[in-house]
């Protein structure tokens, strides 16, 4: 279970640098191209990493159905919406909104498959999440959504939709697939239904024309924001279930803002302190035994 946990954290700090590397890339590079290309890479790791371990799987139409429902929920339409919300609002911003994905998937998952939250895991989700708050809005919750609800902010929110579907129905889709072989596959489907609109953008006439900062964050975004990334945390869900697995997500605004401080230069605030430690207070109860 210690190792579940620490494939979390980490698919949490890799997730945290998505937002940097896609607000980079999505001002060079158009929503659906990124996403495709994002998604290449992945696939790429993630059948060569099947390749080396085991026969490719034998798949049922009622199987590759459920795939077409993956791949179009947590690849596409989830990457559209991540792409197009970073060209209109900042990083910080969006993973904040991206913070609202544990309580949804927990409320979905405890209506759905009946997964018992408690007073301590309920808890423990609402300390998670408002510590992502505190550490996004620089201890000033109110002041985040001050200027009201933007066409970026209802793209991300896009986002939190297509993910809670992604989770939940992988749930499903694991009791007959290993978590490796539903990633690839969901992968490999949502990069095909990406490569109709990307060719429309001109993805494949603009492919040498991409700076290699551009190059740089999409094999980041492949390798560990989704290669890795992704199977770990389906490896997760497997294990602990959605709504615990789906906690650690609220660890990915503070990784974001770390990796600001780190690599930007950005002031490390009190309220950044504050906000880590109700995080990590809230993983910790909600993953109680």
């Amino acid at each position: 279970m210690g190792m579940t946990y620490l494939k979390l954290t980490l698919t949490a700090l890799f997730w945290g640098g998505t937002f940097i590397a896609g607000r980079m890339l999505a001002l060079e590079v158009p929503p659906f191209s990124a996403a495709f290309l994002r998604f290449v890479w992945a696939s790429v790791f993630l059948f060569g990493f099947l390749l080396t371990r085991r026969p490719l799987p034998s798949l049922s139409l009622s199987q590759w159905a459920w795939f077409l429902v993956l791949g179009a929920t947590g690849i596409f339409s989830y990457n559209v919406f991540f792409f197009s919300g970073l060209k209109h609002i900042p990083a910080s911003r969006a993973s904040l909104i991206i913070a609202c994905n544990p309580a949804m998937i927990a409320l979905f998952s405890s209506l759905i498959y009946k997964e018992r939250l408690g007073v301590v895991r309920a808890g423990g989700i609402f300390l998670s999440v408002f510590g992502a708050v505190i550490v996004i809005s620089r201890g000033q919750p109110a002041a985040v959504w001050n200027g009201g609800l933007g066409v970026g902010d209802a793209l991300i929110l896009g986002c939190v939709a297509s993910w809670v579907a992604y989770s939940l129905v992988g749930k499903t889709v694991m009791q007959s697939v290993s978590p490796e072989a539903a990633v690839a596959y969901s992968c490999l489907v949502g990069t095909l239904l990406l490569a109709v609109p990307a060719a429309a953008e001109g993805v494949f006439r603009h492919l040498f024309t991409y700076s290699a900062s551009a190059w740089a964050n999409l094999f980041y975004l492949g390798f560990f924001g989704s290669f890795l990334g992704f199977r770990w945390y389906y490896e997760g869900i497997r294990a602990i279930g959605p709504a615990r697995a789906g906690v650690f997500i609220n660890l990915v605004p503070l990784s974001a803002v770390l990796m600001g401080v780190g690599f930007l230069g950005e002031r490390l605030e009190p309220s950044l302190i504050l906000g880590a430690l109700l995080i990590c207070l809230g993983v910790s109860l909600t993953n109680r035994r």
